[in-house]
């Protein structure tokens, strides 16, 4: 599975750059507000260290908004795959930008004929929204399951990108299912390395090595 950050902060997309922990970034004007940067500025700065898509999202809401939009963010680099809402219209401006040969995201999906209907309009990615899911007692990763089953069933090459992860045990189970690659915070990709007996044993390792009164430098 791939792992894209969900970030516009460079410097945490730069640290796991350097363990191969990215293989492409996730944004939204919530996260460029957060960053507090020009958008074509910081995102033109993460297309540069990062080889994989970068995701840069649309905000219009008509499909000739979002298409022109879209051709414009796509100028910041080839690597921008262009981020649509899953709506009528997004999925008519995800056509005309697929068509032109344009990475496109679908995002905001929430129900398996809405992932259908994206690989149906040529998506790149279609990005369901696990843990909105949850918060309203839903079982979001079913949804990845049954986009799963219906991509495999007809061959469908949009890649399912799970998104709105929350936990490590959202990442594990995004993995488990067969989701092509998961968008997560930095701290959720780094959660995913924590265990309490790791904790644990290291506390009785170090204990253990004092009692012998050696150094290895």
């Amino acid at each position: 599975m791939k792992f894209f950050v969900d970030t516009a902060d460079v410097d945490a997309i730069r640290e796991l750059l350097a363990l191969n922990m990215v293989d492409g970034v996730t944004t939204n004007p919530s996260l460029i507000m957060k960053a507090g940067r020009d958008i074509k500025e910081v995102t033109a700065e993460i297309c540069s260290i990062v080889d994989g898509p970068v995701s840069a999202e649309t905000v219009a809401l008509d499909a000739e908004g979002m298409i022109a939009e879209g051709r414009e963010l796509r100028k910041i680099a080839d690597n921008i795959a262009v981020k649509v809402p899953l709506t009528w219209d997004g999925l008519r401006a995800c056509k005309v930008l697929s068509d032109e040969g344009y990475m496109v995201n679908v995002t905001l999906c929430f129900s398996a004929n809405q992932a259908l209907l994206a690989a149906k309009a040529g998506a790149t990615f279609i990005s369901p929204f696990i843990g909105r899911l949850d918060d309203l007692n839903l079982d979001g990763m079913e949804l990845i399951r049954e986009i799963r089953t219906i991509y495999d069933n007809y061959g469908f090459e949009t890649q399912i990108l799970a998104a709105s992860i929350r936990t490590a045990n959202h990442m594990k189970d995004a993995a488990l299912i067969g989701a092509d690659v998961a968008t997560a915070p930095p701290k959720v990709i780094q959660a995913m390395a924590g265990h309490a007996l790791t904790d644990k044993g290291i506390e009785t390792f170090l204990k253990d090595w004092e009692s012998t009164g050696q150094k290895i430098l």
